[in-house]
């Protein structure tokens, strides 16, 4: 086990996704942030405001360590719960101002349990997730093929396997629909040697920039209303319930009391919540969750 490669490959990683979203954004750069945690650790959190295209984006890494695992962490392997940890991962979530480009969320991670006389037990996470406004099918298969391409060299049942577990996890229970239209998702993975497992972890977190990127650039330039922006802000509502409610990633940075500025920076800049509202029928607004909010085999549909 090589933690020492892991974080140097956070780290790049971290510079290099923020080089390419300040290139296509063209406008604001990323604002740099370390920061010290208390019970053990800290992180360099970067953050883009304002910009041309994006009007917020995190990347976030972080490394922490404590005595105490946090429930969220060992809610899935109990028989870990009490051991001592550390944790190191880039977290990522883009705000677009255009309601046609969609928000993207990526976060690739290590933890590591650990308790004297025994040996370290560990897992790699992460996954990214796409969550439109206005739907594009365009966008939906090139984002899946691009995470397909990524899990290929792995297996063939990687990608329907982590895809379907996207699915299910990015998933509002009590709006009983998803927050987007999914990716990869994977947890608790050390199934594969630690060098598999490694490069698994770098596949996917090298290969977020080359789905989301092209996304951007098709439709960054579409015109759009005031009327759009507002289902934009609208929607945006759903974003927040779901990392508020349910995101494991929230949950463990709060539990584990690391900086509230950097676990909330994945929160959209604006927002608003209306009540009961129905898109009229037949609408761009109403196609979404009626056709591009639903468990899809783009690939297969495609």
């Amino acid at each position: 086990m090589e933690i020492e490669k892991v974080r140097s490959y956070l780290l790049q990683l971290q510079d290099n996704i923020c080089a390419e979203l300040a290139e296509e954004d063209g406008g604001a750069g990323f604002i740099t942030d370390e920061w010290q945690r208390p019970g053990g650790g800290g992180g360099r959190s970067r953050v883009l405001t304002e910009g041309a295209v994006f009007e917020r984006g995190g990347v976030n890494f972080s490394h922490v360590r404590g005595a105490s695992l946090p429930p969220s962490a060992s809610a899935s392997r109990p028989e870990l719960a009490g051991r001592s940890f550390q944790a190191m991962g880039v977290s990522l979530v883009i705000h677009p101002r255009n309601p046609h480009v969609p928000t993207s969320h990526a976060n690739v991670r290590m933890f590591v349990a650990e308790k004297p006389g025994e040996e370290p037990v560990w897992w790699f996470g992460g996954g990214y997730d796409l969550t439109p406004y206005y739907g594009n099918r365009e966008d939906c298969i090139s984002w899946h093929q691009v995470a397909a391409d990524a899990c290929a060299p792995f297996g063939e049942g990687v990608y329907p396997r982590f895809k379907a577990w996207c699915d299910e996890y990015f998933y509002l229970r009590h709006r009983a629909e998803p927050r987007g239209i999914g990716g990869l998702f994977f947890d608790d993975l050390n199934e594969w040697d630690f060098a598999t497992s490694f490069a698994f972890m770098r596949a996917v977190g090298d290969s977020y920039i080359r789905a989301y990127r092209p996304i951007v650039q098709r439709r960054r330039q579409q015109p759009f209303s005031d009327s759009e922006r507002q289902f934009q802000l609208y929607r945006r509502g759903r974003y927040v319930e779901f990392n508020l409610v349910y995101d494991r990633g929230t949950l463990f940075g709060l539990q584990s009391e690391g900086r509230t500025e950097a676990i909330l920076m994945s929160l959209p800049p604006l927002v608003r919540w209306e009540y009961d509202y129905r898109p009229a029928p037949g609408s761009p607004e109403a196609e979404l969750t009626g056709y591009y909010l639903k468990d899809r085999d783009w690939l297969g549909d495609a």
